[in-house]
């Protein structure tokens, strides 16, 4: 967490580390999540950041600069020079197989983007290197870290909900840049995939639909889920609508005792007893800009990230998690290609 959002009012921050600062390399230089890993690391005050990597040379220079880093286009170079205690690793989002691999071989702890990889194949062998080499590597599903979530989280665990009957993931916006025919499934909607299991457990079988309005993608889709629990769901995923409409994000959360509802990932959250007319509400207060903010939750997952990484435990949202969205992505492909149920077998 920044400085000045420790001491906003209302504002609970986290403990505070006692010792060096944690020294970071940024691995991208993209204008969206290139710059706010550079900018967090850069403005903690625990962490510091050492280089930037980029294949740039010009770019890659006043990105460094901007954040007082030295610039490099040489990755194992930076390594050598440097010997960062965390790697950031946020390229374009299909081009993350062959540096992550080799950052793992490295040794280095790793902190990926998501999506983890395009296909399965690739996934497993990033898994099975790190665990063969024992390494530190988490990826960044922030909306894991949204305060919505967490109350959504806490809700379930403490069986406000009774049985869970029902979950509905819906989110929509514009298309990234990815060429890839399902770049909206596996590099957006694998939040959804991630979400879905991180709250009602995992899924048994899907099944889908899916549309391509223009161009050559399947741009809009819907998956009917089976979770192993025996409640249902759906996700519905778009890159034909706007990221600029209210209630773009919507989770509802439906089960015997009552409902939640979460609101643009960071807006709102709704919880409603069956029955009761009345519903209980968060929202973020004025002052309260680090719950309210949707970047913020990359802070807060920094917060559990280096906590792990100074502790020597497992990331909280580690590599396999990664997986198994990658892995989840492909049997709603292939429920779409061959116009059946697919079980999730792992």
């Amino acid at each position: 967490m920044n400085r000045a959002a420790r001491h906003a009012p209302g504002v609970v921050p986290p403990d505070v580390h006692e010792g060096p600062p944690v020294r970071v390399a940024v691995v991208g230089t993209g204008d969206w999540w290139g710059r706010q890993h550079a900018e967090l690391f850069a403005g903690r005050p625990d962490t510091t950041l050492v280089a930037v990597v980029g294949r740039d040379p010009a770019r890659t220079a006043a990105r460094a600069a901007a954040y007082g880093a030295a610039p490099h286009v040489d990755l194992d170079e930076m390594l050598e020079r440097h010997q960062p205690d965390l790697v950031s690793v946020c390229l374009p989002n299909e081009a993350h197989f062959e540096p992550t691999l080799r950052l793992i071989r490295a040794g280095v702890p790793l902190l990926l983007e998501k999506p983890l990889v395009f296909s399965l194949a690739e996934a497993d062998v990033l898994v099975s290197a790190a665990a063969e080499y024992s390494r530190f590597v988490g990826i960044n599903f922030n909306h894991r870290y949204a305060k919505p979530v967490r109350l959504a989280a806490d809700a379930l665990a403490r069986g406000d909900l009774g049985r869970l009957t029902f979950a509905t993931w819906r989110f929509g916006g514009e298309p990234g840049t990815s060429r890839h025919p399902h770049a909206n499934l596996i590099e957006t909607q694998c939040h959804g995939l991630d979400m879905l299991e991180h709250l009602c457990g995992p899924v048994e079988s899907v099944m889908t639909q899916a549309v391509s309005p223009v161009g050559d993608a399947w741009s809009t889709l819907v998956v009917a889920l089976q979770f192993v629990n025996g409640a249902v769901g759906s996700l519905v995923g778009s890159y034909d609508s706007s990221y600029a409409y209210t209630d773009t994000h919507r989770v509802e959360l439906n089960g015997t005792a009552g409902r939640i509802l979460i609101q643009d990932t960071v807006r709102r959250y709704t919880f409603q007893r069956a029955g009761d007319e009345t519903a209980q509400v968060w929202q973020a207060g004025y002052f309260n800009d680090t719950d309210r903010g949707f970047h913020a939750t990359f802070d807060r997952h920094v917060d559990d990230l280096l906590a792990a990484l100074r502790q020597g435990r497992e990331p909280p949202v580690p590599i396999t998690a990664g997986r198994r969205a990658v892995l989840l992505a492909g049997a709603v492909i292939r429920s779409f290609e061959s116009g059946a149920r697919v079980p999730v077998a792992d």
